[in-house]
């Protein structure tokens, strides 16, 4: 099984976002992640899929994606050729006895508190998926309350744009 990150410019347009879902889902492929928002141009969005493939070519669906009207363009970004980021919130049970701790793996982990109670923290955290998941591993002896992230989101590096052809 592999893992692909597709990065997707789109028309912003009502239901684009449930014919690409559709197109995976009919495939058999698992939407691991799925972004949405704005770009830099106005009108047009961008999607960031990471979905898993067993076996069947994902050219097949890039194919099917760049027949949908509203879709402009599809890279997909190697991971040593991107830079890719988790977001994530969480709510961790925290008292007197263990606020300390719970502090000193925000630091760690180059997190920060964004609302504090009496008996919990919100923290956010961000990274590649593997610090992310690290991160909740430290924290999960606390008590994870609620957990809530986005979807990868990823960027190609360097100088290139996946915009820049559709800008002229």
């Amino acid at each position: 099984m592999s893992k692909h990150v597709l990065s997707l410019l789109v028309e912003d347009k009502p239901g684009l976002l449930t014919r690409v879902a559709g197109l995976f889902a009919r495939r058999g492929f698992n939407i691991e992640s799925l972004a949405v928002g704005t770009s830099e141009i106005e009108g047009l969005s961008r999607i960031t899929a990471v979905v898993t493939v067993e076996g069947a070519p994902l050219e097949q669906v890039t194919k099917q994606l760049n027949k949908l009207i509203n879709v402009i363009k599809i890279v997909e970004l190697e991971p040593d050729q991107a830079v890719q980021r988790d977001h994530m919130l969480i709510k961790v049970r925290t008292d007197a006895s263990t606020r300390s701790q719970v502090l000193e793996a925000v630091t760690l982990f180059r997190a920060r508190v964004i609302d504090v109670v009496s008996d919990a923290l919100i923290i956010e955290v961000t990274g590649d998926t593997a610090k992310c998941q690290a991160f909740i591993k430290v924290l999960e002896p606390f008590g994870i309350k609620e957990l809530v992230q986005s979807g990868i989101l990823a960027m190609g590096r360097g100088s290139k744009s996946i915009t820049e052809k559709v800008l002229k």
